[in-house]
């Protein structure tokens, strides 16, 4: 739990400019980042889910939502953000 909350601020703490870079070669990041922020809030069907679409390619789809929110949000969103 301690481990999600450092990366959940590290991430955080990132330039637009370095996310953005991140989410582009490597989509890796974000979706560790999606994993650790359903650790934190203790939601095991985020937890699930945040696998199994990281797993079964459901990683392209974040991976443009992860671009465009980030170049106009500076976030990346996840369920908990929208519900």
């Amino acid at each position: 739990m301690e481990l999600a909350k450092k990366y959940i601020d590290l991430y955080e703490s990132l330039p637009v400019w370095a996310k953005l870079i991140l989410a582009l070669l490597w989509n890796i990041p974000t979706d560790i980042y999606r994993i650790c922020k359903s650790i934190k809030a203790k939601n095991v069907l985020y937890i699930v889910l945040a696998v199994i679409l990281t797993i079964c390619g459901g990683f392209f789809i974040l991976w443009i939502v992860d671009i465009v929110t980030i170049i106009v949000k500076n976030k990346v969103y996840w369920l908990d953000d929208i519900l």
